[in-house]
């Protein structure tokens, strides 16, 4: 039973679900082939005969809402989806959401709840690197599982985390490598928000840059609050040293404000190189595509990827949340963590988190919307990475792709 102060805080209690006796989902028969609760939960984990309960843990309000909304649903989706095949190990999914309202401390303090009280089997969740790392020791403390969809700066591997997004090996590398043997650039302008995966970034960034790409350097490093909505000086500085390119990780609602005031400062992105890290078509909705049009942005996922399963899994988002609604890189990596979780559980046969991490190397993914994945030992995927050039209806067209999946690294020589 959760109380009313704590599920005052969440939203969706129990999606999907909340309508009917979880057994009336399932076929006798399934329901007589699930295995005892015994076997399967040792570890006194939220786990009945017929359910398992789940937490999702993002920011549903706050200047990161923007961005992580999208998490939300694509994690719902999913589940949703697993619970009308049959669930996991017979049990149909109860979710439990908690708002991390774009604050760190809220995030380890929701994240304790979903484990010391709500006793999750696992949490989907956290978006920035400040919201992951206030939140892993909690995860670790409590032996809980969470799986953090946002590409970040690698430097960190826990066993009680999987990261489905990419590191910085297989995101930032492969941009500043095209920057450079592609669109020719030189001198490299860097601007993100002031939290550790800007900072983190972008120091790897610059010993690529300074170290690897023959005759390039670095004029100009800046960083901006969370949240911030003023950054004409960043643009002056940026129009005064005329870089080949502005490397840009703000994040969340700063977005907005950030491409509107490049805009209406005269800088053309049709003729001023911007590569974003950070800027997907989540965050484009907020911005208005005719601001970003002409940028470019380096990730794993597009929404505009032509295949067969992603053009079934855009149709099934759409079907949920609206034609309008749309994709992005950290949205598609939030899809996939409950489905790596399903597939760990079930080959170990237990929802117990050491059972679950143990058989999670090797889980592979054939027909996720970005193509191919497979999950490494180190608890990073193997994956591709893409560079779009966006329109101004919001999405892009892909000009370059990786030809092999990219070996997660999240520990680079020469880079820490």
């Amino acid at each position: 039973m959760i109380d009313a102060s704590h599920s005052a805080t969440r939203r969706g209690l129990l999606r999907g679900i909340a309508a009917l006796p979880v057994t009336a989902l399932l076929p006798a028969a399934a329901r007589a082939a699930a295995p005892a609760t015994s076997v399967v939960d040792t570890s006194g984990l939220a786990v009945t005969d017929d359910t398992v309960t789940v937490g999702i843990l993002h920011s549903l309000t706050g200047t990161m809402a923007l961005s992580e909304v999208g998490s939300v649903d694509a994690e719902n989706l999913a589940i949703n989806e697993i619970n009308k095949t049959g669930g996991v190990l017979r049990r149909q999914i109860k979710v439990i959401e908690a708002d991390g309202a774009s604050d760190w401390p809220t995030f380890a303090e929701k994240a304790r709840l979903l484990l010391a009280n709500d006793h999750c089997a696992a949490v989907f969740g956290c978006w920035t690197s400040a919201s992951r790392k206030a939140a892993l020791p909690v995860f670790e403390q409590y032996n809980g599982l969470l799986y953090y969809p946002t590409f970040y700066e690698g430097l960190e591997q826990s066993k009680n985390v999987i990261y489905t997004g990419q590191e910085a090996t297989q995101q930032i590398l492969t941009a500043l490598n095209w920057l450079s043997d592609v669109k020719k650039a030189k001198s490299f302008f860097l601007v993100g928000s002031d939290y550790i995966w800007p900072r983190t970034t972008n120091k790897i960034a610059r010993k690529h840059i300074e170290q690897h790409l023959k005759s390039s350097r670095v004029v100009g490093e800046e960083y901006y609050p969370l949240g911030s909505t003023e950054f004409n000086t960043v643009i002056n500085k940026i129009r005064l040293y005329k870089p080949d390119v502005i490397v840009a990780d703000v994040v969340g609602g700063s977005n907005v404000a950030f491409f509107k005031q490049l805009k209406a400062s005269g800088i053309n992105l049709d003729r001023q190189l911007l590569m974003t890290l950070a800027t997907t078509e989540d965050e484009i909705r907020g911005i208005g595509g005719e601001n970003v049009a002409g940028a470019y942005a380096s990730f794993k996922y597009f929404q505009s990827i032509e295949t067969p399963d992603n053009k079934t899994f855009v149709a099934a988002f759409k079907k949920a949340y609206g034609p309008d609604s749309v994709v992005g890189d950290a949205t598609q990596a939030a899809y996939l963590g409950p489905y790596l979780w399903k597939e760990a559980v079930e080959k170990a046969g237990s929802f117990d988190v050491d059972k679950v991490v143990a058989a999670s190397p090797g889980i592979e993914l054939k027909n996720a919307p970005e193509g191919y994945v497979r999950l490494h030992p180190n608890h990073h995927l193997w994956s591709r990475s893409l560079i779009g050039h966006a329109r101004a209806d919001g999405q892009f067209d892909i000009v370059y792709r990786s030809p092999e999946l990219i070996e997660p690294n999240p520990f680079p020589k020469g880079y820490q």
